[in-house]
């Protein structure tokens, strides 16, 4: 009888592994689209900026349409709403808005009623991006770090995907090509509905003993809150009590994280988006006449798309490290990104404004920005996904450790009380970008260098 027994009991191993990985799979993908897809449009909406203003509109009012609303979004939710989270309802919400506010986009050609819409898919996006963190504090603390980590790597992919898409698209005309790019949002609920794996399935698949399995109407009546396995089995024992966090809680909440991990993240934003909407501008060469570069850069234009294809190339795998199986930086290391970010501002101003390598050395100065542009996005691709998975992981109050409940609304408050920091860091940098670009303008013209001034 013995190896029919080591038969069966090898034969279930396997079907469990073939289960965890499929389950694994299911929520990466799950996971990457809802970070690839929150953020697209709003590098679409960036990369359409010259397309969707009249020549003399400064296209900075794009870029603070773009990012306001989100800010909003982000302040708002988590700080002045009470209550468990509806996550199917707030998706589709988000859905709804984005495709909403990319048609007015599309098919209105009056400036107010485009800003309109994109402030709409800039809320959307906002309160999307919350809402995907917060989803991810629903599963154990080993799957939720997971998840951090594939919707760090979606947004990481967003920038990419999206200029390419623009550049493709834009030959179709504005109508045309944002209002087929208005269609993306629906794949949000498609795959939360038809893709994710409920937090229970984990739970199931670690503990077949330990927990009940949860029937499938439940888990349909149940959809919107998403509880994990254990709240499900407890709310049977025990009737349920509505529980909301005070302004006081969230205020213990969020007091120790202001300067271990707001701060980081808001510095780190300040400076790259200071980096790459005022700086980057200036960091203007000749072009090339022989060698790679001269395939690549056909006008002093053409610097720039170069710089910010190099930053969100090296952004998106530095937001993969953690879905890649890299080491996480520990939470004493987080404000490494943005001392390293100062540094590297401080080396493309000088640059920009006096030049780090004789004229002569025109190779080796284009080279120089390109290590730097690379470490720059590294350094904030690292500091986003490590953030969001250090709060992930953080330990509940000892406090509220005899309610699940208070838990769970706690964990989710205090992923989602982060995002503002890199918001109002993204909104600050475009007020800074705009005097620093002329400053460096001037301090090149006034070294005999004009190439700023023929943009």
């Amino acid at each position: 009888m013995t190896p029919f027994f080591n038969g069966d009991s090898n034969f279930t191993d396997l079907a469990c592994s073939a289960g965890k990985k499929r389950l694994s799979l299911k929520l990466g993908v799950s996971f990457f689209l809802f970070g690839l897809i929150n953020n697209v449009l709003y590098v679409i909406i960036l990369s359409a900026a010259l397309d969707l203003v009249p020549p003399s509109t400064p296209k900075g009012i794009i870029a603070f349409c773009n990012i306001a609303p989100a800010l909003i979004a982000k302040l708002g939710w988590p700080y002045f709403l009470k209550g468990r989270i509806r996550y199917a309802r707030r998706i589709v919400a988000c859905c709804t808005l984005s495709f909403i506010g990319m048609l007015v986009v599309a098919f209105h050609e009056s400036l107010y009623s485009r800003l309109l819409g994109i402030c709409l898919a800039s809320f959307s996006s906002g309160l999307g991006e919350m809402t995907f963190l917060q989803l991810s504090t629903t599963y154990s603390r080993s799957v939720g770090g997971r998840s951090v980590g594939y919707f760090a790597s979606g947004t990481g992919a967003a920038g990419i995907v999206g200029a390419f898409m623009w550049w493709e698209l834009r030959g179709l005309g504005v109508s045309t090509g944002v209002g087929i790019s208005a269609v993306l949002p629906f794949i949000l609920p498609l795959a939360y509905f038809l893709l994710l794996p409920r937090p229970a399935a984990f739970m199931h698949q670690s503990s077949s003993t330990s927990y009940t399995l949860v029937p499938a109407d439940d888990l349909e009546t149940e959809i919107d809150d998403d509880l994990s396995a254990q709240d499900d089995v407890e709310s049977r024992v025990e009737p349920k009590v509505t529980v909301r966090l005070s302004a006081a809680d969230k205020w213990r909440l969020v007091k120790p994280m202001l300067l271990k991990y707001m701060l980081p993240l808001f510095c780190v934003y300040t400076l790259e988006y200071t980096i790459n909407q005022g700086i980057a501008p200036t960091l203007l060469f000749p072009v090339p006449s022989y060698g790679l570069l001269s395939k690549i850069i056909h006008s002093t234009r053409d610097y720039y798309p170069l710089w910010q294809l190099v930053y969100q190339t090296t952004v998106f795998f530095s937001r993969s490290s953690i879905s890649l199986g890299l080491k996480t930086l520990p939470a004493h290391l987080l404000p490494a990104p943005a001392v390293i970010q100062f540094v590297i501002l401080l080396l493309l101003v000088f640059e920009s404004a006096v030049g780090l390598l004789p004229e002569d050395r025109q190779a080796g100065s284009i080279f120089l920005v390109f290590i730097l542009i690379s470490i720059e996005g590294v350094c904030g691709g690292l500091a986003y996904v490590n953030v969001f998975y250090c709060i992930n992981q953080e330990q509940p109050d000892p406090a509220s450790t005899h309610n699940p409940d208070v838990i769970k609304q706690e964990r989710e408050f205090k992923i989602g009380s982060i995002g503002f920091a890199d918001s109002s860091g993204i909104l600050l940098a475009s007020i800074l970008a705009v005097p620093t670009e002329m400053e460096l303008c001037r301090a090149q013209v006034a070294r005999g260098k004009y190439l700023c001034q023929g943009l």
